[in-house]
């Protein structure tokens, strides 16, 4: 049999098998990569959106989401075609220096997001079972680790773990968003962008935010380097093209159902805050008011146990993520273990400073602050990969065809505009 025969395609026996087995053989990388599109800070900003605005940025959640499917399907591409992640290709194609910048912008983006989903399942810990915030911060921390250890044991008992966790998730917030009656006229209206977005400043600050808070900039770097880990060690163009395709599929369900996850909560804040007059930002706010103006107690008990499995899912990734940058950037060849405790020191360390200094009436102001960086830090991971794609001596045959090339551009340029009008938002 020829050796072009495709990997994703073709059983263990070696015979040809359907979609859904190669389906199935590349699930996975997109599950843990969609965690990280519904974590704490895409709360904050969803509900700070729906109890201000109603349906209106219901919009900004469908483009973000469009624009984290192009790049995840770019960093796949990257990833299956080069055999390297974008940390790694960075280090090859360009100087040291210029990777050693690119590489503190990415940790700063990493400590951003992994700090706000610390803080997040702490506080789903508070408001479930009163846990402190600071104690609630340690707890997540351990159990992140706990978790991570699952690994050991074979990636496929991890990837169990957070699709678990990502179902609670799903179904908790689907149940609240039933119990609020919203809308549906109002909620499919508001998927058609309007010219508010970009003319009024706080709904643009809040738009930059929702697009930071979906599209994450290690996620970008995570999941380059994921789709190699059950890669054959040779396979042709013809078996890398297919091994793209079903990737970038399981990459796009997982991001449609991060979706409909972050629709979800905004909608909920739509249809019980904002229809009250209710201008909630705050997430135990949130947790308080869902009971009395739902009429039922069971919708507060779902919302802090779906933000508990989502910050918890969060920071597993977080975690991941940051070991396979300071290893691809630096070229470091530690144990993984010592990578992840350095990960999970740097951003434990941040969150328990803001908690002792600042208290805890300004952690949901965090959580958005935390977003709005994540916007910041997203060209420095978005140009790169845009170039690398789009060039023949690092792709070959799997260069980015020409359409891609010119919406990943396109995106880029509307990431890097956003970015310069939130910084004259904040000069101002």
């Amino acid at each position: 049999m020829n050796a072009a025969v495709g990997f994703l395609t073709r059983g263990a026996s070696g015979f040809r098998v359907g979609w859904w087995s190669a389906l199935r053989l590349a699930f996975g990388p997109g599950a843990l990569v969609a965690v990280g599109y519904m974590d704490p800070g895409n709360w904050a900003t969803d509900i700070g959106a729906g109890s201000r605005y109603g349906y209106d940025l219901l919009a900004v959640v469908l483009i973000a989401s469009f624009m984290a499917m192009l790049l995840q399907g770019l960093a796949v591409r990257l990833g299956i075609a080069t055999g390297e992640d974008l940390a790694q290709a960075c280090r090859k194609h360009y100087s040291r220096r210029t990777a050693l910048v690119l590489w503190g912008f990415c940790q700063i983006a990493i400590v951003a997001c992994d700090m706000a989903e610390i803080v997040g399942a702490a506080i789903a810990l508070n408001l479930l079972f009163g846990i402190p915030v600071l104690a609630g911060v340690f707890i997540g921390a351990v159990a992140t680790l706990l978790i991570l250890l699952l690994e050991q044991r074979g990636r496929r008992r991890l990837e169990a773990v957070i699709v678990v966790l990502s179902l609670i998730v799903a179904v908790c917030i689907c149940i609240d968003v039933v119990l609020a009656q919203p809308s549906l006229t109002q909620a499919f209206a508001g998927l058609v962008p309007g010219p508010t977005l970009i003319s009024e400043p706080d709904k643009l600050l809040l738009s930059v935010g929702i697009i930071g808070a979906t599209v994450m900039p290690h996620n970008l770097y995570l999941h380059s380097a994921l789709v190699n880990r059950r890669a054959p060690r040779e396979e042709g163009i013809a078996e890398k093209q297919r091994r793209i395709h079903w990737a970038t599929v399981d990459s796009c369900i997982a991001l449609t159902a991060a979706f409909f996850v972050n629709a979800g909560i905004l909608i909920l804040a739509a249809a019980t805050f904002q229809s009250t007059g209710s201008d909630v930002s705050d997430l135990r706010d949130a947790y308080h008011l869902l009971t009395p103006l739902l009429g039922t107690s069971i919708a507060s008990v779902l919302f802090g146990l779906a933000l508990l499995a989502a910050g918890q899912n969060s920071t597993v990734t977080a975690t991941m993520a940051g070991g396979i940058v300071a290893q691809g950037f630096l070229g470091l060849r530690l144990n993984p273990w010592l990578m992840r405790l350095v990960t999970r020191g740097s951003a434990l360390i941040p969150a328990v400073l803001v908690v002792v200094l600042f208290g805890e009436s300004s952690l949901t102001q965090l959580l958005v602050m935390s977003q709005v960086v994540l916007s910041l830090q997203l060209p420095f991971a978005v140009v790169p990969l845009v170039q690398f794609c789009s060039r023949r001596s690092v792709m070959g045959a799997l260069v980015a065809p020409l359409w891609l090339k010119a919406a990943a551009i396109f995106v880029a340029g509307v990431l890097i505009a956003l970015d310069l009008a939130l910084l004259v938002l904040v000069l101002a």
